[in-house]
């Protein structure tokens, strides 16, 4: 837990109507609650204290004074508790009362943030209790004797935690405070709310707070009303949720009557990643000024528990939902295909040749030619598949291979190499019974030539099949099939791979079966560059993940440490949670290690890569994103990789 990762906690304790006393009863014995689960920044609900439906009771001093004496109450049990608390209740101020979310630590109020929209319309009546923040003119609130320092910004910090406050309505505005504490530093956002249920609220409300958190690129730690709250006129249900950079990470169940707590890790250092990345988020810091930083009595920012309490995807790049995954691999194909029209276009080119293996890479190619051949109102037979069989071919690819270009109905070329390779042995002094890198290359750059030639033969261009994890690991021969005209398969990782191949197998691209049939053999065929002979039986022994790890776990290195920036050290803890009963540490490490050793060492390769389209977050494009020297050295994380245990 020393990589960034902070704990916070959403809860929704029950309420009773101007009870304060019941309030901070259930307030207290949900912190502690928290407390034990390792939070360190928990909110609750607005005017928790009192309850949000007290109506015209706020203007009585009986109920403004307990509520005072309930803030006390609370305060005086944070002392046993390494938590910073944020608690919603009515305070007065000057001649004013105001809607307040009061920060509690060590025992102590640390400050207090007043609300600064105020909502007035339809169910809502908040100015005719409340004065907003903007008109305050205090700069201390008196809270049982005690002046605590009242104002609408004011930034709660422990060393990389930086917390900031806004409530309710705060969210729904044009320009939320949260936006102007982001900018000032802030990377956790609390939001104490009390927003009733309406049909399709909730679903708003969610987009909300996920595209706040996004754009702010902060946590967003959610809490509002829940059961006990006057039902005279609405209905609360509760919600608690929380969310980063625009990804939810849990969300509390609604309408229970037993309270809501949601407890996360949340990563603080990814967030400072993302924002030293994007800079014009840096370029909006002259709209931060008035912030003060508030210092919190926290012992330490660690849980105390070396479970991540967040779900870690073992595949990044593959969303785990099968309707979102269904959308993105037709927007993805949908971008492969445009890149490669307008590519055509530019050149007014009409034929195209792509190396068709029978393997994945090269099938989603073949795929996104052929979409991008029929909406460019081209004849398929402009595409010119060429199969070419070596010393490695199965049965299997080749029959897939050829099935395929037969039902895509594009022109079908078959050029074996193994007489050219082996006079090309002759030729250099090789060995040919010698299965080394000389054997394999070799194979590779003969048919990279014929793809070259042929397509100067027929006035088209090649098509590069590669993909993104390939080129992470250098896993391409030089000046072989590392080298194409358009590389449209440059930005998808392997794991992404076949989940493209199948969504053209059952998305209706083909009505034939048989193509259906042939599309779903090859994502279940082994990765192989088949360049060394089948084994005995005739089935493909030189398998890609056998020699250079499994290509999800490469995946998922890649992923935190381009996306992310994290160290190897983060990485492969988040991987141990991730292939927990899958892969064992030693295995991880091993695989971690060879990652960073051949990243750094084949950048020479990804250096001098043709064009192709930039799909997702991650790409490594020398023109785009990723700018690396082909020499810079890999010591310092090999380093860190040796020390992992």
């Amino acid at each position: 837990m020393d990589f960034g990762f902070v704990r916070v906690a959403a809860i929704v304790p029950k309420v009773n109507v101007a009870d304060c006393e019941y309030n901070a009863s259930q307030i207290i014995d949900a912190t502690v609650e928290a407390a034990k689960k390792g939070a360190k920044v928990i909110a609750t609900p607005e005017l928790g204290v009192t309850a949000y439906t007290c109506g015209d009771l706020f203007m009585q001093q009986s109920l403004l004074d307990a509520a005072e004496n309930a803030l006390l109450r609370i305060a005086e049990v944070t002392a046993s508790c390494d938590v910073l608390l944020l608690v919603g209740a009515p305070l007065r101020c000057g001649d004013s009362v105001y809607n307040c979310a009061v920060a509690i630590s060590g025992g102590r109020i640390l400050g207090v943030v007043p609300k600064t929209y105020l909502p007035n319309y339809k169910e809502f009546y908040e100015k005719r209790w409340f004065a907003s923040a903007t008109l305050l003119r205090e700069e201390s609130v008196n809270i049982g004797g005690t002046m605590v320092r009242i104002s609408p910004k004011l930034i709660f910090t422990h060393e990389k935690l930086r917390v900031a406050v806004e409530i309710c309505e705060d969210l729904w505005t044009p320009i939320p405070p949260s936006s102007f504490a982001a900018i000032a530093g802030a990377n956790v956002i609390v939001n104490m709310s009390a927003s009733n249920e309406l049909i399709g609220k909730h679903d708003y409300l969610m987009s909300l707070i996920k595209q706040q958190s996004a754009r702010c690129r902060v946590a967003y730690v959610y809490a509002s009303s829940g059961f006990g709250e006057s039902t005279t006129d609405l209905v609360f249900a509760g919600n608690a949720i929380v969310a980063e950079n625009g990804r939810l990470l849990g969300e509390g169940k609604r309408f229970s009557i037993e309270g809501t707590m949601v407890v996360r890790d949340v990563d603080v250092e990814l967030i400072e990643n993302d924002r030293m990345t994007v800079n014009s988020f840096s370029d909006s810091r002259h709209l931060s000024a008035g912030y003060e930083i508030v210092p919190i009595d926290l012992k330490s920012l660690k849980s105390g528990d070396e479970e991540l309490m967040r779900e870690v995807h073992r595949l990044p790049f593959v969303p785990g939902d099968g309707k979102i995954l269904d959308g993105r691999c037709e927007e993805i194909i949908d971008i492969q295909v445009e890149g490669l029209m307008r590519r055509l276009a530019f050149i007014n080119c009409k034929t195209l040749v792509v190396g068709v293996s029978g393997g994945l890479d090269s099938t989603l190619a073949l795929l996104v030619a052929v979409k991008a051949f029929d909406r460019l109102k081209l004849d398929r037979k402009g595409i010119y598949g060429i199969t070419m069989p070596g010393f490695g071919t199965t049965g299997r690819t080749y029959s897939n291979a050829m099935e395929l270009m037969k039902s895509l109905s594009v022109t079908i070329k078959e050029i074996p190499i193994r007489d050219a390779v082996i006079q090309h042995f002759k030729d250099i002094g090789h060995d040919i019974a010698q299965h080394d890198v000389t054997y394999e290359n070799s194979q590779a750059r003969e048919r990279t030539q014929i793809l070259m030639d042929y397509a100067n033969k027929c006035g088209g261009i090649v098509l590069g099949t590669g993909d993104l994890s390939e080129l992470a690991l250098g896993w391409a021969t030089y000046n072989g099939d590392h080298i194409s005209m358009y590389g449209v398969n440059a930005g998808i990782p392997k794991t992404l791979v076949k989940y493209l191949v199948r969504w053209f197998a059952v998305s209706g691209f083909s009505t034939d079966d048989e193509a259906r049939h042939t599309l779903l053999d090859i994502v279940d065929t082994p990765i192989s560059p088949e360049l060394t002979p089948a084994d005995s039986n005739g089935n493909i022994k030189q398998k890609t993940e056998d020699l250079v790890g499994p290509y999800e776990l490469h995946d998922f290195f890649l992923y935190y440490m381009l996306r992310c920036g994290f160290r190897p050290a983060k990485i492969y803890s988040m991987a141990v949670k991730a292939y927990s009963g899958v892969y064992d540490k030693p295995f991880i490490k091993k695989w971690l290690r060879e990652f960073y050793r051949r990243f750094f060492q084949q950048q020479f390769k990804r250096s001098c890569l043709p064009d192709g389209p930039k799909v997702g977050s991650v790409s490594l494009s020398p023109r785009g994103d990723w700018r690396m020297p082909s020499d810079a050295s890999a010591a310092l994380w090999l380093k860190e990789c040796d020390e992992l245990s």
